[in-house]
């Protein structure tokens, strides 16, 4: 056997789903690692498939602390254990690990319970909350650069924004749910999931349709609640329209006052470019 044989074989080894009672997934151990005077081949192994899985599951436990909430413990267990074996990690860093858990939530429903329309709003924000963190930034555009609208020019938005079209006012519910978090930072593991599930109950679960940008200020992420013309308007922009274009899109059959509207459109420019929303045409990085 070649090195590279020896590391894949071990990497597969460890990577696999661990069994029942967490065990190892059954392998040939002994072609792997040697025993020694207290541990057997599979038991050395072990080890280290636990320290992989348990680490990779407690990356899920920390991104989405707010589904966690909605299903309970034992459900998100479950759900991350079986997205985890099915979508195993394509990347280098934790922190891409959960990007394909909403779509994959969508097309495996059982794992969402009753509260399946909530758990997959409450994905959605979470994983837009990793990507306003840190995604990438490109050079802004402001205010002054919108003094004169043309309306054939087109505006791009940061990458690291997302809009949400929800069902659920999970914004409030996720930091309700972080609040608790913070709150009781030295509780028991018990004691915190109790809390948190508290949260949930308190929280109206009724169907309430919101629209939320998820962006970022000085590296702290933040949830702006957009009316929902505003949101057509914005999702409009992003997908490419020109400016004329996309206000008529949206706004052509308005009975508003002209001067209402306008000065309704001019205010929602003026922060969006005062909070950064709008990068260079180019795509040039900051």
């Amino acid at each position: 056997m070649t090195l590279l044989e020896l590391q894949r074989n071990m990497a597969g080894a460890i990577m696999a789903p661990l069994g029942p009672g967490d065990r190892l997934a059954p392998c040939d151990a002994g072609a792997i690692v040697k025993p020694n005077g207290r541990l057997t081949s599979a038991e050395r192994l072990e080890i280290y498939a636990r320290s992989y899985w348990y680490r990779i599951l407690d990356s899920l436990y920390d991104d989405f602390p707010g589904l966690r909430a909605v299903l309970g413990p034992r459900a998100f267990d479950k759900l991350a254990r079986a997205y985890l074996a099915e979508l195993p990690s394509q990347s280098f860093t934790l922190r891409d690990l959960g990007s394909r858990l909403p779509g994959w939530l969508q097309t495996h429903p059982g794992h969402g319970g009753r509260n399946l329309a909530l758990a997959l709003d409450m994905a959605r924000l979470e994983w837009a909350h990793v990507e306003a963190f840190d995604g990438p930034a490109e050079k802004l555009l402001g205010p002054e650069d919108l003094l004169e609208l043309d309306p054939r020019v087109t505006f791009r938005l940061q990458p690291y924004i997302t809009l949400l079209a929800l069902r659920y006012p999970v914004d409030d519910l996720h930091l309700q749910v972080s609040e608790f978090a913070e709150g009781h930072g030295e509780a028991s593991n018990a004691v915190l999931r109790h809390k948190e599930r508290r949260a949930v109950r308190r929280f109206s679960m009724k169907p309430e349709a919101v629209y939320v940008a998820v962006h970022r200020v000085d590296e702290a992420v933040y949830y702006r609640r957009l009316d929902a013309d505003e949101f057509r308007l914005l999702d409009a922009l992003r997908s490419g329209k020109p400016v004329g274009e996309a206000i008529d899109g949206v706004f052509g059959e308005s009975t508003l006052p002209i001067e209402e509207l306008r000065g309704k459109i001019e205010s929602w420019f003026f922060q969006w470019a005062e909070n950064g929303w709008f990068c260079h045409p180019g795509g040039e990085s900051q």
